[in-house]
């Protein structure tokens, strides 16, 4: 498949009306891509992946160009979105790399295994100190999504791309070593976010906790008991 991911930092080009209208779209694609096809009405394939040329048919793309998506996609500093051509019909399709809340079976993840020497020994969960209560005492919990993402490092890290929003206060960290051994699957996303389904109920219980910072106003350890 004729497929590249795209997608760096936004530099400095475009007036701020531009870069609310990439926000805009972004967010759009987000939704499309991530969880609201059907509701939309909206074909995407067993990879995740949609049309571009249906998407843009949509009212709600309306106002949007190729040229827009194109650029949103090569621009995304968190590379978010895949876009790339059908390797039979040659049609322009568009997908995002992880985030779904609809099952996507054929999503390009490479499973993490412990001989791998790049695996993470550990990986770390974004969040806020409202929730460490409830994360502190029943584990970390995907939700309604397929998988729960954890990053590499901290927002701010060069190797970090994507994985945690800038705007969390609460860093969990996790043995990945500890839970691969306890059967606890983790893969690994096309634009390198670490991501995992937890145990059968969907959670990542705290006896894989190996620390926990508080982020602001400052980094400071707690207490995981």
């Amino acid at each position: 498949m004729d497929c590249q991911p795209r997608g760096r930092g936004r530099g400095g080009r475009g007036n701020r009306n531009e870069e609310s209208r990439d926000v805009r779209l972004s967010k759009l694609l987000s939704y499309a891509l991530r969880h609201g096809a059907s509701k939309m009405g909206l074909q995407m394939n067993s990879d995740g992946f949609v049309f571009v040329e249906e998407l843009l048919a949509h009212k709600q793309f309306h106002s949007f160009s190729l040229e827009d998506v194109e650029r949103v996609v090569a621009t995304n500093d968190k590379q978010r979105f895949k876009l790339c051509h059908h390797p039979e019909d040659g049609h322009l399709q568009i997908r995002a790399n992880q985030g779904h809340s609809v099952q996507v079976t054929d999503l390009e993840l490479r499973a993490v295994a412990l001989d791998d020497p790049d695996y993470p020994r550990e990986a770390v969960h974004g969040s806020y100190m409202k929730h460490w209560p409830s994360i502190r005492s029943q584990g970390i919990s995907r939700m309604n999504r397929t998988h729960m993402h954890l990053a590499s490092g901290l927002p701010g890290d060069g190797r970090v791309i994507s994985g945690m929003r800038q705007s969390c206060d609460l860093a969990v960290y996790v043995d990945v070593a500890k839970a691969i051994s306890d059967g606890i699957p983790f893969f690994w996303s096309e634009n390198g976010v670490l991501l995992t389904p937890g145990d059968a109920a969907g959670m990542l219980p705290p006896c894989y906790f190996s620390r926990a910072q508080r982020l602001k106003p400052s980094p400071c350890e707690i207490e995981l008991h």
